[in-house]
């Protein structure tokens, strides 16, 4: 692993029409997965470079060719297909996305030996059917997470979102890495997120919040509201609603970091 600041790397993959290329985005290829049908808009145009939207089943995803990691995955999470993924083992097939070009997607290379879990944005238990299932083993749904953070702190987090949508009946669901500060790690080509975050909307209370931790074991686990974590990552992760919607707090329950061994 070595460090380095984003932008050295954004400017080594920045080319006449990238940011063109990646507007594309602003108008979703698979609206169902978001709010109003609205994707989040990139508003740090760091992050704009070498993005590519990918539709899944019951998920999508907008990949970046800089970090070779999703910057979001987007699921409209509902209590049904939460009830069919309960009868499904996990078949753990990781595979580089044959969508996206060698040389701005991660392989499973990248991820050998590194320390590093390979771990899914949009999760394995949250899959209806195995077909859904082998898709959230992509590497584009994949970020580089410490292995105690991915398996004590966020592990939870996910849980709580599941049995969050089995009493709502239905959630719309953002989670993503941040690229914080002037120093990266890597691990082979591909960029270790900071941070990790999920965003959590309710339609039945018309409320959001979101959940925001460090890429780190032991870290906290920090509730923010959703207009905060949109300053803070340079995304507007809801654009369908207004600032002082997002400034309003859903209640999200309070998780207890594992203490289980890994």
């Amino acid at each position: 692993m070595f460090r380095l600041s984003f932008a050295s790397i954004a400017a080594r993959l920045a080319f006449a029409g990238a940011l063109l290329a990646s507007a594309a985005v602003q108008a979703a290829s698979c609206p169902v997965h978001y709010l109003d049908g609205r994707p989040p808009e990139i508003q740090n145009q760091k992050l704009a470079v070498s993005t590519r939207e990918l539709c899944y089943g019951v998920f999508g995803v907008v990949h970046s060719g800089v970090t070779r990691t999703p910057l979001w995955s987007a699921e409209y999470v509902r209590a049904d297909n939460l009830k069919r993924a309960q009868g499904l083992d996990r078949d753990d097939k990781f595979h580089a996305e044959s969508r996206l070009p060698r040389g701005q997607r991660a392989e499973l290379a990248d991820y050998a030996r590194s320390g590093f879990d390979r771990g899914h944005l949009a999760p394995n238990a949250n899959m209806p059917d195995r077909r859904t299932q082998r898709e959230s083993f992509s590497l584009a749904n994949m970020v580089p997470q410490d292995r105690d953070h991915n398996r004590k702190i966020w592990a939870p987090i996910e849980g709580a979102v599941r049995t969050m949508a089995k009493k709502e009946g239905e959630l719309y669901v953002i989670t993503g890495p941040a690229f914080l500060g002037t120093s990266l790690k890597k691990v082979g080509n591909v960029i270790v997120p900071t941070h990790l975050y999920k965003v959590v909307y309710s339609p039945r209370q018309r409320l959001g919040a979101a959940w925001l931790t460090e890429n780190r074991a032991d870290a906290p686990i920090n509730v923010v509201p959703v207009a905060e974590l949109e300053r803070i990552v340079g995304i507007e992760l809801l654009p369908s609603l207004s600032t002082k919607q997002k400034e309003r707090m859903l209640r999200l329950p309070t998780v207890k970091p594992s203490k289980k061994r890994s």
